[in-house]
């Protein structure tokens, strides 16, 4: 029974994959007519690359993931926020899950060729179980990797903030704030800040414009709230140094708090093993015992 619900479902998925190959979902008439009737939006201050040969060995599979709507919005995001391309990521996850399928494969044809007989069902799951996990795994890495990234962006926006305050507390302008307190720092932050007041420059818009862009493309709603501040002072000569000393005394706050729940979080997954080898401890200790008690009745 088992044998036979195998081979169907992997049969039907099969067809399924090849008429989606062959005639994709056609877009809805209110998807078409949107994009029609959008209007054009500025190229991404973030780039990403999408080259490699994952990319060249998985690209036929990569319209059939899109088809079936593949990555999903924020996964998107988050991959904008990794300098990933999207059809690199989802060459990764048709080249991890094509290997995991294949190696179990392999391994059994090695077996057999040893002369160990283990049967097409321990391949047929073991594949099956890695490919999933192949297909799933580079999602959750990515989703990690960004959600790093946006914890260290706003570490740097509340120093990029301190900066600002000082410069404007000295007598600086708007501009000669945001552009000196982003020349100052390092790291991938603020190379990010100064690519957006670059593209300022060369596009002739307002550095809080593309500020507040790229916290969008991030998903960091305080550089968000930056933009707008700093757009108050740029265009109403409102006063910001108060505001900008509340916002980064706000996200320092954040930042620690964060800071004490991974530790609390790391604390408790250290107790994991050590449980574990209190319960092989038991065990170890009482299994000789209830053997020769078992054995005497």
């Amino acid at each position: 029974m088992i044998t036979t619900l195998l081979i169907g479902a992997g049969f039907g998925v099969g067809l399924w994959l090849l008429w989606l190959g062959v005639f994709p979902p056609r877009p809805g008439l209110r998807d078409q007519l949107d994009r029609l009737n959008t209007t054009p939006v500025s190229p991404p201050i973030l780039t990403s690359g999408s080259e490699g040969w994952e990319l060249r060995a998985s690209r036929p599979f990569i319209p059939l993931l899109v088809a079936l709507g593949l990555p999903s919005r924020r996964l998107r995001d988050d991959l904008t926020v990794c300098d990933r391309g999207i059809e690199q990521h989802l060459a990764r996850k048709a080249t991890l899950a094509v290997g995991g399928l294949a190696l179990p494969i392999i391994l059994d044809i090695a077996l057999k060729l040893a002369g160990v007989e283990l049967g097409w069902q321990v391949p047929a799951v073991a594949g099956l179980v890695l490919a999933v996990v192949g297909f799933v795994f580079p999602d959750y890495e990515v989703s990690q990797e960004a959600r790093r990234r946006r914890s260290t962006f706003r570490r740097a926006l509340g120093a990029y903030l301190n900066l600002i305050r000082v410069l404007l507390a000295g007598g600086a302008g708007v501009d000669g704030a945001l552009s000196d307190a982003a020349g100052i720092g390092d790291g991938w932050a603020f190379q990010q800040l100064r690519q957006a007041l670059l593209t300022a420059r060369l596009t002739r818009t307002t550095p809080w414009n593309t500020l507040g862009r790229l916290g969008a493309e991030l998903g960091v709603h305080q550089l968000t709230e930056l933009a707008a501040s700093v757009s108050l002072a740029g265009t109403e000569g409102a006063r910001v140094r108060a505001g900008l000393a509340a916002k980064a005394a706000a996200l320092r706050t954040r930042e620690l708090t964060d800071a004490e729940g991974d530790a609390q979080a790391a604390t408790e997954r250290m107790s994991l093993p050590v449980v574990l080898l209190f319960g092989g401890f038991l065990v170890f200790i009482g299994y000789p015992a209830l053997a020769q008690v078992l054995s005497g009745l």
